[in-house]
């Protein structure tokens, strides 16, 4: 868990940086209990990356979504992508592009319409890597701070 710790610590620092006003440098995005919780339930499953020396190289934490009875949706299930993150020196390695290989393969199994995710503006990086990934975008979400 240190190793997954670490790296929501780094995602968290990405996001302070292009967002301080809505991220809080120095923190990150769960606590221990919460992290326990997540890796526990069925519908957050997390997916973690290793070395061949068991070395944490990255992870992807999902949500599996549903809408069901809805007047104006289909009924679908989605799986979400909460937070991908790959360790700065396994970057470039293809680690990140297998974790995705990995979530599309299980959201088929679980018989997913689709995969979605949000990226903050301003992180390039992410955007760019999920672009190469074929993802579109669905919706925009925007704001006007007050």
């Amino acid at each position: 868990m240190q190793a997954v710790n670490k790296l929501l610590s780094e995602v968290l620092e990405i996001h302070a940086e292009i967002r301080p006003d809505i991220f809080i440098s120095g923190t990150k995005k769960y606590t221990d209990e919460e992290l326990d919780a997540i890796f526990i339930h069925p519908d957050t499953p997390v997916f973690v990356a290793v070395d061949e020396a068991d070395q944490v190289q990255g992870y992807c934490f999902c949500e599996i979504q549903e809408k069901k009875g809805l007047n104006n949706i289909r009924d679908m299930k989605t799986l979400y992508i909460d937070d991908l993150c790959v360790e700065e020196s396994a970057r470039g390695k293809h680690v990140g592009r297998e974790l995705y290989d990995y979530v599309i393969a299980y959201a088929r199994q679980l018989g997913c319409h689709n995969v979605t995710l949000h990226v903050w503006e301003g992180n390039e990086r992410a955007r760019a890597f999920y672009d190469r990934m074929g993802f579109g975008i669905q919706k925009t979400l925007m704001e006007k701070i007050l």
